[in-house]
């Protein structure tokens, strides 16, 4: 208020005025020195908390975390492999299923497993190879003919495994919460588990015939040779040890070797038949050893030397050789079986 207003004010009401001001001067400064105060108290627990995230909670949960499971002798639990069901869907199922149980492909910043990228690129790579055969077994191999209807079970579990596995309830900019990955994993496994034991009750189709594991080689064969195409543009680059891309290119390559070798290998048992009547026993057998090399292939640390280096190794070249080797292997089969 104005001296000219305050001269026309009883005295009373100016004394109560300067008062009020008095006490806000007073109560302003007594706030800014208690949030000081507040702020220097709460200092350590702060600097405390940041260290144990930093130092603790993500390193310590990354270990915990950290995992490729290349377990090249994996086994389908019994309830997966009915009696006169398949063996290669039955491992299928496994193998989505120990994934989907333990998945971290997804995980939100704050959980220690978003800071890794060799296990969930060796997830992503596995998902993608088991998609792979879902989808071929729905278009080929578990029809009578090409004509035929899919299977209903077939169909639910090859849209399931369609799906982006890096999604969590949030976080892909979705606004409305979404269904995790893994939830959708686990779903399309029981489709698959239910689609066997109908196979083995004689109510639904499985025909691994020659024609039909033509047409999955065919499939199989392409996305290898996709897959060796990144394998050589990353290789290229030869960044050696600082190379931080390097490892993500060759998980997700492994892990599609994993997934393929583990689901062909249980297929190997439904197409033997096939298999000697060709008399593609020797190519078969070459052809799971070039798959299983590269699957189980484990470095300690993914190096990008060049080809050529003496001191500097080329993971990636290596793993590139065998699955090269598991894709010309994998060509003649097919040839061999179209004749």
């Amino acid at each position: 208020m104005d001296s000219h207003r305050q001269r026309y004010m009883p005295q009373f009401l100016t004394d109560i005025l300067e008062r009020l001001r008095g006490a806000r001067s007073r109560l302003s400064a007594s706030s800014a020195e208690s949030l000081q105060a507040d702020l220097i108290r709460f200092i350590p627990w702060i600097v405390g908390v940041l260290l144990f995230v930093l130092v603790i909670y993500y390193p310590i949960g990354m270990v915990i975390y950290a995992r490729v499971d290349d377990d090249v002798d994996l086994k389908p639990p019994s309830a997966y492999a009915p009696q006169g069901g398949s063996a290669a869907v039955a491992m299928t199922a496994a193998v989505v299923s120990r994934e989907a149980n333990e998945w971290i492909a997804n995980k939100p910043f704050w959980h220690p497993a978003a800071a890794l990228d060799n296990g969930p690129n060796f997830q992503l790579g596995i998902i993608y190879a088991a998609s792979r055969f879902t989808i071929e077994l729905g278009d080929y191999l578990g029809r009578a003919r090409g004509s035929s209807a899919i299977d209903d079970n077939l169909d639910k579990a090859v849209g399931l495994l369609k799906y982006d596995g890096r999604i969590w309830t949030w976080g892909q900019g979705n606004i409305i919460p979404m269904t995790k990955a893994e939830t959708n994993y686990k779903q399309a496994v029981e489709y698959l588990v239910a689609y066997n034991r109908e196979v083995a009750a004689g109510k639904a189709t499985y025909s691994p015939r020659a024609d039909n594991l033509i047409a999955f080689l065919d499939r199989v064969i392409s996305d290898l040779g996709s897959t060796r195409a990144t394998i050589d543009s990353a290789a290229s680059v030869a960044g050696g040890y600082f190379d931080f891309e390097a490892d993500d290119v060759f998980y997700s390559a492994k892990g599609k070797l994993y997934g393929y070798y583990v689901i062909m290998n249980a297929l190997g048992d439904d197409i033997r038949p096939v298999i000697k009547e060709k008399q593609a026993d020797v190519l078969w057998a070459n052809l799971m050893t070039s798959l299983r090399q590269g699957a189980s292939f484990e470095p300690l640390i993914i190096v990008n030397g060049k080809r050529d280096s003496l001191m500097m190794p080329s993971h990636l070249t290596t793993l590139g050789f065998e699955l090269a080797s598991a894709r010309i292997q994998m060509t003649e089969l097919r040839d061999t079986l179209q004749k």
